[in-house]
């Protein structure tokens, strides 16, 4: 489903053809699934997430704001959701993750699924704040732009890259502490990907 496409199913919706929303739903489940999965660290609490993301979602459809992507609106919810169950039961702890430096084309996917279970991302990711965390996830495992990211958090997009910046240097300098290695060179990325191996 195009940008069009999902402009008018959400047109549809609204005019109260209820059964398109599950057009919308199956176009984005997967993706906040990931997100919500990588922000709690459980997967019955992301399976449950994701149907609180979607109901509020229907529930707020007429809120959406059309100059805004239906995407990063859809994140924005999750993103409430997921820090709301954070704060309810006090988590510090996080599943693993994998930073990709920008200069990579390799995909995402493929990465985080060769070192999805690597414990000296978990125990590098763990020194980081949730804010931290965040950024990260959403830059690095779904790929939003600062655009986007920027959005769902209610920041400066110029200020989030600087912040993204200091992060990633923050995770390679608390992975590198972790794993018993030289710091990680960010100029260096096939360097980098050496300590994943």
């Amino acid at each position: 489903m195009d940008d069009a496409e999902l402009r008018q199913v959400i047109a549809n919706v609204r005019n109260g053809d209820i059964e398109s929303f599950e057009k919308i739903v199956h176009r984005y489940q997967k993706s906040i699934f990931y997100y919500c999965y990588h922000m709690l660290g459980n997967y019955s609490e992301a399976e449950d997430m994701v149907q609180e993301v979607f109901l509020k979602a229907f529930r707020n459809l007429e809120q959406c704001n059309e100059e805004i992507p239906f995407g990063a609106w859809i994140y924005k919810i999750a993103y409430h959701q997921c820090i709301d169950m954070i704060r309810k039961r006090k988590l510090v702890k996080y599943l693993p993750f994998f930073y990709r430096d920008d200069k990579e084309n390799k995909s995402v996917d493929q990465q985080i699924e060769a070192h999805y279970f690597d414990e000296h991302v978990h125990k590098a990711m763990m020194k980081l704040s949730v804010e931290e965390r965040n950024l990260l996830i959403l830059r690095c495992v779904q790929d939003k732009s600062y655009q986007e990211i920027g959005f769902i958090l209610n920041q400066n997009s110029t200020n989030l890259r600087k912040k993204y910046e200091r992060t990633a240097e923050k995770f390679r300098k608390y992975y590198a502490q972790v794993k018993g290695v030289e710091e990680v060179d960010v100029e260096q990325p096939s360097r980098f990907e050496k300590t994943f191996s």
